[in-house]
């Protein structure tokens, strides 16, 4: 009797999402299972698609096959190719409209989607895991599985790292704190020191309420999806720049300024900022936050669980799990959330279906952030500086290599060049076995 191979998604973020598709369109049965009653967790509050090599990426894994989330993002743009401190060509989707098209997307591929589902338990053999288990009691049994559980929260690890639950758009006290398949099948994870030797980081940015600020302040942003005010002299703060998961925005410019983004909510490109301070730049009076809602005292800590694994995302002596997303590293941001989930679904597909899992080759951005990240994991200090496309020392990196680029064409010759066109887009030939 045959056997349909299915894959088990545990977080419903951009990468777990990711994951869900690549997993379905390479011919395998998926579930996928979120804690809370959303998919994208800080997507929802994200936004920020295309800057610096970011563009490079998401044109990459398009090319690839894996362009539908990409895609959604961008009929979701509120602005394209704008312009802020260090960052060209940035588009910025509506964070108020993406969860229900990125649903739609999975669903209509056919992947299961189960919202309100915290998964507390496994069940293994040996090496293998078998099931994961609900709080519940509900068990979703499976052939191969991927963690995209992220890294921040619970509130614990948010007051013992930071300055306690700021209510920040995952809402731990309400669906419950953020479990890790991994540790859950004894797996040691791995936790980021940021620049001023902490443990952990916190989430770079906050959204306000939009009607809280001056007319005329909404009216410029919405034209432009950019404001850049000047902070006076004695509230220039570049210090907290040390703290943010987002290294790509810590430049000087953003201590110097309030540098605000129109993601449908105005971004505020800051970690943290106490209110009253807010208050007293002219056209900020009233500003309330929405995102953490105890945005003025601090904000969420992340990168508190990342697991050990190898060039294809296979977690570290298991031997069918597979992780993305900031469980796979220090990966900031959607689009590095969204490459490593393809890339993690697909092989937990290959991995299903008895064949050897791949890895993308180095002549491509995806492929390379990948496997520079993974000797960074194996260093003594590789944890201390963050990976994305979009700035820091990877898009240098990038820049050094010759890997950045926002000629389509030439994105494209690449890809072929790799013998990665389309890839992702059609399933795998072995989508049935024998039990």
């Amino acid at each position: 009797m045959a056997h349909i191979a299915r894959i088990v998604v545990v977080g419903g973020g951009w990468s777990g999402s990711a994951a869900a598709l690549a997993a379905r369109k390479a011919g395998t049965e998926v579930t996928l299972l979120e804690r809370t009653d959303m998919l994208l967790g800080t997507g929802l509050v994200g936004g920020i698609m295309r800057n610096n090599g970011r563009y490079t990426a998401a044109e990459e894994m398009m090319a690839m096959g894996a362009g539908e989330l990409f895609e959604a993002t961008d009929r979701l743009a509120l602005h394209r190719n704008i312009t802020f401190p260090h960052h060209h060509h940035a588009s910025l989707y509506d964070v108020t409209k993406i969860e229900p098209e990125v649903r739609h997307i999975l669903t209509e591929a056919g992947v299961d989607v189960h919202l309100g589902v915290r998964v507390t338990g496994v069940r293994m053999e040996g090496r293998r895991l078998r099931a994961v288990a609900g709080y519940g009691g509900d068990t979703f049994e499976g052939d191969a599985f991927v963690d995209t559980t992220g890294s921040a929260g619970p509130p614990g690890n948010c007051e013992r790292y930071g300055l306690g639950c700021m209510m920040c758009v995952l809402r731990c006290h309400t669906f419950g704190g953020r479990v890790g398949v991994a540790v859950l099948c004894g797996v040691d994870e791995l936790q980021v020191t940021n620049a001023s030797g902490k443990v952990g980081s916190y989430s770079g940015s906050c959204e306000l309420v939009k009607e809280s600020l001056d007319p005329a302040l909404i009216a410029q942003l919405e034209k432009t999806g950019v404001l850049v005010v000047p902070l006076p002299e004695a509230m220039k703060d570049t210090n907290k720049l040390t703290l943010k998961a987002c290294q790509q925005y810590a430049e000087q410019e953003f201590g110097e300024n309030l540098v605000i983004l129109d993601t449908g909510h105005p971004k505020l490109m800051m970690p943290y900022l106490k209110l009253e301070t807010l208050r007293e730049v002219p056209g900020f009076e009233s500003a309330r936050f929405i995102d953490p809602l105890s945005g003025g005292i601090a904000n969420s800590v992340r990168f508190l669980g990342i697991a050990p694994r190898d060039d294809t995302l296979k977690v570290s002596n298991m031997d069918n799990l597979f992780c993305g997303g900031e469980k796979a590293g220090p990966f900031v941001g959607h689009t590095e959330a969204i490459t490593t989930g393809t890339l993690a679904g697909h092989n937990a597909a290959r991995r299903a279906l008895g064949l050897d899992p791949i890895t993308i080759p180095s002549s491509l951005a995806v492929g390379d952030a990948v496997a520079w990240m993974t000797e960074r994991l194996a260093q003594p200090n590789g944890l201390g500086q963050k990976v994305t496309f979009s700035g820091s020392v990877y898009f240098l990196r990038m820049v050094e290599r010759g890997l950045y680029t926002i000629d389509h064409d030439a994105i494209r010759q690449r890809v072929a060049a790799a013998g990665m066109v389309g890839y992702f887009a059609e399933p795998l030939e072995a989508s049935r076995y024998a039990v």
